[in-house]
Formats: C-alpha cells, sequence, structure tokens
C-alpha cells in the first residue's frame, strides 16, 4: 500500500535509536513522511509545533517515562493514533497508555518483523483516514478516558484536578451505569500513584462471609478451606489506590473493621494477630446515597465521613444531554473499527431520538444499545429505523408538537405551558429548553421559580407539578 505525496506525517520517539532508523526508510516505501524525537522534550516541541502528526510511535525504552509522555499527549490535545511498543505487556508503567486517545501498546517488534508490524499500522490508518473524510463527527474530546462536555462533567474534571494531588478519600455517587469506575480510575492516573497498582473490589461480587478475607488476606489455617497464606487487597493496593464499588452493600459489622484500618492506617490478616502497615489512597463508589443511608442506620454515619471527604456526584444521562451526541460517535467509531464496518455516521433524525430517550441504565445502556446496532447494521450510516427496533428505548417524554390553548388565556399563562412543553420535549433539560427558547438560562429559571411560586398557575397542562420536579441543569448544580 502507498499513500502518495507523503500524504500522512509521522513522528517516533526513540531515544536510543533502535528502532527509528529502520522505521523511516519503511515508513518513506509507503509514502508515509517520518519525523524523529529522541527525547521527551523534542517531542514535546514536535507536538507544540504547527502540523500535527498522524501517527505518533513510542519506542519505550528505560530512559523513556510513559508517564510524562501521556502527560505531553494529552497537554497537545493530539487526537492522532498513537502506538506504543514496549518490551513487557505487564509492565506497570504500561498503564499510563490507557490515558492516551485512540491509543495502542504493542509488543516491541523484532528488526525483522518491524516491516510487517508498520505496514499493517498505516494501512490501518489509512482506511481511518478515509473514513474521517465522510460525515462522522470529530473524535469527542476526552479526560482521562471519560467522554463529556457538559457543565456537569467539566465540574467533575475540575475537582479531580485538584484532589487527584493528595490522598483524600474520594466517593462516588451515581446510578448504575454512570461511569462511575471510569471516574475512579481517573483519580488515579491523574494521582501521583498512577505507576503504582490500582486494585478494584467489588462489594457485591464477594460472597459474605469470604469479604473480610478479600479485604485483608488471611494466613493458612484461618478458617476452613484457607489452605495457603493470602493477600488482600490492602496489601495489593500498598502505596497505590484501592477503589471499592458498591461500598453501601458493605455489612455493619466490616464497616467498623474497615473503619479502623483507615483511622489507623494498620490491619490484621484473619487468622493472625501481626500487625500490617497500609499506604492506600481509598477511592468508593454508590449508587445510593449514603448520607441518607447514615441516617436510616444502614451506613455507619463515621464511616460516611471518612470516606466522603471529597463527593463526586455523577449525574444521570437525562440530565446531561449535550454529552448524548459525543457519546454516540465515541462508541460508534469504538465498534465500527472493533467490527471492522463501514459505518460512517448518524443520520439527524436518527441522533435527535438517541438524544430524547430516557436512557434509564446510562452510558452502560448507551453503549451496548450502539454496539448492537453497529454488529446488525447493513449500510454506511445508522438510521432511526436501524437503531430503535425490538426492545431499544422509546422517546422519554413523547410529545404532540401541537399545544393546544383555549381562546381567551392570558399570555403570561400561554407562555407558561409552551415553556413546560419545551421542557417536556428535550427530557427535562433546562439547559437545552433554553437554547430552544431562545432565551438566557438565567431567565427560564426565574420564570420557573415564578411559576412554582404562584398557586393559581397550578392548572395548566402538567400542573404545578410539573415545574416543580423539573431538574435544574443550571451552575448551582453541585457533582
Amino acid at each position: 500500500m502507498v499513500l502518495a505525496d507523503h500524504s500522512v506525517r509521522s513522528l517516533v520517539l526513540d531515544d536510543v535509536l533502535e528502532i527509528a532508523p529502520h522505521a523511516r526508510s519503511i515508513l518513506a516505501s509507503l509514502g508515509v513522511h517520518l519525523s524523529i524525537a529522541t527525547s521527551t522534550q523534542d517531542l514535546q516541541i514536535e507536538l507544540a509545533a504547527g502540523g500535527s502528526p498522524h501517527l505518533l510511535i513510542i519506542n519505550a525504552t528505560p530512559g523513556i517515562s510513559l508517564r510524562e509522555v501521556a502527560k505531553q499527549i494529552r497537554q497537545a490535545r493530539f487526537r492522532g493514533r498513537t502506538i506504543i511498543l514496549v518490551a513487557d505487556q505487564d509492565d506497570p508503567c504500561v498503564s499510563h497508555v490507557k490515558s492516551i486517545p485512540n491509543a495502542e501498546c504493542l509488543s516491541r517488534p523484532t528488526l525483522a518483523l518491524l516491516p510487517d508490524v508498520l505496514t499493517r499500522i498505516v494501512a490501518d490508518l489509512g482506511q481511518n483516514g478515509a473514513r474521517s473524510e465522510k460525515p462522522l463527527a470529530a473524535v469527542a474530546p476526552t479526560f482521562h478516558g471519560i467522554v463529556g462536555r457538559s457543565k456537569q462533567m467539566l465540574k467533575i474534571f475540575s475537582i479531580i484536578e485538584k484532589v487527584a494531588g493528595g490522598d483524600a478519600s474520594v466517593c462516588i455517587e451515581g446510578e448504575s451505569g454512570t461511569g462511575k469506575e471510569l471516574i475512579a480510575r481517573a483519580v488515579h492516573f491523574a494521582s501521583p500513584r498512577c505507576d503504582r497498582p490500582l486494585v478494584t473490589l467489588d462489594c457485591v461480587a464477594i460472597p459474605e462471609g469470604l469479604m473480610e478475607s478479600h479485604l485483608f488476606g488471611h494466613v493458612k489455617g484461618a478458617f476452613t478451606g484457607a489452605t495457603e497464606n493470602r493477600e488482600g487487597v490492602f496489601s495489593l493496593a500498598n502505596h497505590g489506590t484501592l477503589f471499592m464499588d458498591e461500598l453501601s452493600e458493605m455489612r455493619l459489622m466490616l464497616q467498623v473493621k474497615l473503619l479502623r484500618v483507615l483511622q489507623s492506617r494498620e490491619f490484621s490478616k484473619v487468622g493472625s494477630s501481626t500487625p500490617i502497615r497500609t499506604d492506600i489512597r481509598l477511592v468508593t463508589a454508590t449508587n445510593k446515597d449514603l448520607l441518607k443511608a447514615s441516617a436510616n442506620g444502614s451506613f455507619r454515619e463515621d464511616l460516611y465521613y471518612r470516606v466522603g471527604v471529597v463527593m463526586l456526584k455523577v449525574p444521570p444521562l437525562r440530565q446531561r444531554r449535550e454529552d448524548l451526541p459525543l457519546l454516540a460517535d465515541h462508541f460508534l467509531r469504538q465498534f465500527t473499527t472493533l467490527y471492522r464496518k463501514p459505518i460512517r455516521g448518524i443520520t439527524p433524525s436518527a441522533m435527535d431520538r438517541i438524544v430524547s430517550s430516557p436512557w434509564p441504565g446510562n452510558v452502560r445502556q448507551l453503549q451496548n444499545f450502539i454496539e448492537q446496532a453497529v454488529v446488525l447494521a447493513e449500510g454506511e450510516i445508522l438510521r432511526e429505523r436501524d437503531l430503535f427496533v425490538d426492545r431499544h428505548p422509546s422517546p422519554a417524554h413523547p410529545v404532540s408538537g401541537v399545544l393546544e390553548l383555549e381562546s381567551g388565556l392570558p399570555l403570561r399563562e400561554v407562555e407558561r405551558r409552551y415553556i413546560l412543553r419545551t421542557l417536556i420535549g428535550v427530557g427535562d433539560s433546562r439547559t437545552l429548553a433554553a437554547k430552544r427558547l431562545g432565551i438566557s438560562l438565567r431567565c427560564l429559571q426565574y420564570k420557573l421559580k415564578t411559576y412554582s411560586e404562584q398557586d393559581d398557575m397550578a392548572t395548566g397542562v402538567h400542573g404545578a407539578a410539573a415545574y416543580r420536579s423539573v431538574p435544574d441543569l443550571g451552575p448551582e448544580m453541585r457533582p
């Protein structure tokens, strides 16, 4: 495969010039221009200069810090293809690759295999490049792999950056499928502990009788079936981050033990009295309101204040509909690549239907939905009839486009009904409603507040409850 006129530009970072000289001649034969950087400082200069490359190849030698490379790539907002060549896929430093958009980690090929590897990469790049010239949206902006640009998500990203540098415990609250684990990973990979272990424990998946052993480990003979010593997650995550998912499901007796460990930074294995020091950053997640759980006695209040030094509340998709087109395009790119399907976009009517659907399963449901659509699709464009079949979601608020009004209504009441109908039509998003109405968000909020304060306005299409229950998506919302 030859790409004429050097239409594809590439850059290789190789501090020992082990790969670069050979790669230059191979890529030249494929019509690809190659620049060479021999240090991370050179890489930073190249990425900051104009004409960003389409392909970035990193030869991950001991002298190259993948953490620094990942940081520079993110800061430069590089959106091309990144290939990391490593000697060992199990190297802990490889974890930094996950925070780089469009990155792939490959075992470093021998010089004999290098031509085949580079030819395949360039061929794949050419296919993706040809597809990107068609009307598929640009690569979605991400923050450590999280797609979103709504005010709520930008606020969460800002908080993550602020807390990442310290060791304060972080608790992430949100409905199932909102991406709480992705946020936990972002906290870890944005922190100084990013090159240390990130260990995950699902408090629902572990049988109740084995939870203490999973937390602290056990010694041989501690209980029936304990035939050998075992390390718990507090040992495995030492000097790193421990992510405990669905923390609210932990029974009270273990909550007491967890609290003691967090206070003393010491624990003992089951069947042993020898104290073990631990140094972990604790990140937890729950789909329940822990404050309410502590009020009703199902979760210890003292543990709540220990794990929730920083609280992050992840809004469901229905409250951040601005992110739906980005997420849909992101998953479309992901699955068209995975299944090698020539799909290049989604029609406006299908996207409108996606944006107006309820998505009770949140991001996880949307991801599954797009994957199924890509697998079953036959054409190059996903249409509404291709997407919304069988069990797939219907619009969240199927509202007639006609607003029926009796004659003689005051203009204020007409305005009120029209605003409420618009809110229902955009899934109760005040931000989208304000845009549709051509007014500011502050103006819309003021009008809704005025309506709710006047009881005599409660006889409209949906009554006063309609505007009292509309979720507030304004800047005052706190994650």
